[in-house]
C-alpha cells in the first residue's frame, strides 16, 4: 500500500510547484486549482471576493487585478503563503456585450482594466518574483477563441483577448531568457458561471429565453457540446509541467473544434 502511494506521488507532474491562480474561486479557475493540487502543487487562488471559499488544500487571497494596489497586495499575500511562485495562471476576466454604437466608456475601461492591464501587471509582478528566485517559471494567460475573431456584439471583449494573445507572444520572447515560459489557453464555450452571465446578456440583447443562447451555441460546436473546466485545466497542467519546457509564446485552443489556429 505504501509503495502504491509512493508511485502516485512520483507520477505527479507538478510535485513541489507553487502556483497562483487568479480568478480562481470558481469556474475554470477553480477547476485549474483543483487539477494543479491533484498533480502535487501547492496552490493559492486569488479573486475579488474569497468570502466563504472552502476548498481542501487550496488557500485563497483577496485580489482585485483592476488596480495595481490590488495586484501588489494579492501577490504579496500569495508569497506569504507559498514562500515563492513557480506557476502563475492569469485567469481573472470579465465580459460584456453591446453593438458598436452602444459601447460605453465605462464598459470599455472595465474590460481593458481587468482583461488586459490585469493580465499584464499581474504577469509583471510575478515575473519579477520568478526572476529573483532564479529558477525559471511558468506563466499561463487565459485568452479566448474570441481573441482570434470578431463577434458582432463582443467587440471590446474580443479586442481584450486579442491583446492577451499578443502580450503572451511578446512576454514569451522577453522572459524566456530567464527560464520563464509564457503561453496562453484560448477556451471556446465552457460550462461555467461566466457563460451563465453571457447567456443572460444575450437573452436581454436578442430577446431570447434564458438558456436559449447556450443551446444555440452548443449546437454549433463541432464536438457537439460545451467544454468543461476540467478540459481547460488539463491543458493548463501540461503548460505548467516540465513537458512544456520548450513551448514559448503559444496560444492553445481548447474549443471542441470551433476555431482552427
Amino acid at each position: 500500500m505504501q509503495r502504491l502511494a509512493g508511485q502516485r506521488l512520483a507520477g505527479q507532474r507538478l510535485a513541489g510547484k507553487r502556483a497562483l491562480v487568479t480568478g480562481g474561486a470558481r469556474g475554470i479557475g477553480l477547476a485549474m486549482a483543483r487539477a494543479f493540487r491533484a498533480e502535487g502543487a501547492r496552490v493559492v487562488v486569488a479573486d475579488r471576493s474569497v468570502a466563504g471559499f472552502a476548498e481542501a488544500g487550496v488557500a485563497a487571497v483577496a485580489m482585485d487585478v483592476s488596480h495595481q494596489d490590488g495586484i501588489d497586495a494579492g501577490v504579496a499575500a500569495a508569497l506569504g503563503i507559498l514562500n515563492g511562485i513557480d506557476v502563475l495562471v492569469n485567469n481573472a476576466g470579465v465580459y460584456d456585450l453591446a453593438p458598436i454604437v452602444d459601447v460605453t466608456r465605462e464598459s470599455y475601461d472595465r474590460l481593458f482594466a481587468v482583461n488586459v492591464a490585469g493580465t499584464l501587471f499581474t504577469m509583471q509582478a510575478v515575473a519579477r518574483v520568478m526572476i529573483a528566485q532564479g529558477s525559471g517559471g511558468r506563466i499561463i494567460n487565459l485568452a479566448s477563441q474570441a481573441g482570434r475573431r470578431g463577434e458582432p456584439l463582443g467587440s471590446v471583449y474580443c479586442a481584450t483577448k486579442a491583446a492577451v494573445i499578443s502580450l503572451t507572444q511578446s512576454a514569451g520572447l522577453n522572459l524566456i531568457g530567464h527560464g520563464i515560459t509564457v503561453n496562453a489557453i484560448a477556451p471556446g464555450v465552457i460550462e461555467s458561471d461566466m457563460w451563465d452571465h453571457v447567456d443572460a446578456l444575450f437573452a436581454k440583447a436578442e430577446g431570447l429565453e434564458i438558456g436559449e443562447k447556450k443551446r444555440q451555441v452548443a449546437a454549433g460546436v463541432p464536438f457537439g457540446r460545451f467544454g468543461t473546466g476540467d478540459e481547460v485545466a488539463a491543458m493548463a497542467v501540461f503548460l505548467a509541467s516540465d513537458a512544456a519546457a520548450y513551448v514559448v509564446g503559444q496560444t492553445y485552443g481548447v474549443d471542441g473544434g470551433n476555431w482552427m489556429a
